[in-house]
């Protein structure tokens, strides 16, 4: 009952580096000293193989999933990024932003659709309680969303509808439970970087049995953590598919957004690196090349997710950056 999002199967991802709360400096419940990994205590889901594009073609080669940064509420902006990235990535994931409310994700799904673009969408249970969050997923299989990612969510910005009260009726790995058996295919996040680090492999095979088909990482400091965490995660159990993130940065403010995240850590001398370059431009697009082959490169990591905001120069800008990335890294798979 500490916990703010009032989680069954914590920790979140939002955990600081001196294991308290995203929201202030209480600590986190799940994350103190002696802190254990809370089992799935349900009866798991039977196992099932959605049809999903994503997971097909991870079976047969490295998958590009590709962060969709647009303007809030600005239909004709979202057509216009999905089909800058068209070609570029094997499915869009549209997020679920703490500090700008957008679309339902039923209308986001059938918006990208309209636009050809295959969507993996989040779906948080900040706003929604139980009863929405089954109507969503009702919605969603009918729009014909390729997979859903089922998140605890982060708690709202500061001053970003005060008024508004936040719900977390269910947690992530509940909510991925719901998903599965709702026929979706779905993608559970982790965050190998987070406190308590050393439970966050046991916790992502938690998931896997609550009914994850798939796991997108949070962003870490280096591809050799992330093998850490990987070969860790498979020694305990974990058989489902794992896109690493990659870092999309071109400017100090696309930097500055990655890096404002509890539970996510970039390279301080790469960020110096290519934000003290010439051409910031090229510099932060040839890291991310880097860092994704370094990412292709360990064993059980089946695909990367271009992550951020890309450009501080607009939701077009930040577009064209990650599809020059996805189509090099398609072209060299």
């Amino acid at each position: 009952m500490s916990c703010p999002k009032l989680m069954t199967f914590g920790p979140c991802g939002g955990v600081r580096d001196d294991a308290s709360c995203e929201l202030d400096a209480r600590p986190c419940p799940f994350a103190g000293p002696g802190a254990q990994v809370v089992s799935w205590d349900r009866e798991p889901p039977a196992p099932t193989s959605p049809g999903s594009t994503l997971l097909a073609a991870a079976q047969q080669r490295p998958v590009v999933l590709t962060d969709l940064a647009i303007p809030s509420f600005d239909p004709d902006g979202l057509a216009a990024v999905t089909r800058a990235l068209a070609g570029s990535c094997d499915a869009v994931l549209v997020g679920e932003h703490q500090n700008h409310p957008d679309f339902p994700p039923t209308l986001m799904a059938a918006l990208i659709a309209q636009a050809s673009g295959v969507a993996w969408v989040t779906l948080a249970c900040r706003d929604r309680n139980r009863l929405v969050l089954e109507q969503e997923l009702a919605g969603l299989a009918v729009a014909g969303v390729d997979g859903v990612l089922c998140v605890t969510g982060d708690v709202r910005a500061q001053g970003v509808r005060p008024d508004v009260t936040q719900v977390f009726d269910l947690d992530g790995t509940q909510l991925a439970e719901l998903a599965h058996r709702a026929g979706h295919a779905v993608a559970v996040p982790e965050a190998p970087s987070a406190a308590p680090r050393q439970l966050r492999p046991a916790r992502l095979v938690q998931k896997q049995r609550a009914g994850a088909h798939l796991a997108v990482l949070n962003h870490v400091g280096s591809a050799a953590e992330v093998a850490s965490f990987v070969a860790a995660s498979r020694e305990l159990g974990l058989t489902i598919p794992v896109i690493a993130a990659v870092a999309v940065y071109t400017d100090e403010r696309s930097a500055q957004v990655l890096q404002n995240f509890p539970g996510l850590h970039l390279d301080p001398a790469q960020v110096t690196q290519v934000l003290g370059a010439g051409d910031v431009r090229s510099a932060g697009i040839e890291m991310a090349l880097r860092e994704a082959r370094e990412l292709l490169a360990i064993d059980g990591v089946a695909g990367v997710n271009l992550s951020g905001l890309a450009s501080g120069d607009g939701a077009m800008a930040g577009a064209q950056v990650k599809a020059e990335i996805g189509h090099r890294i398609r072209e060299e798979a």
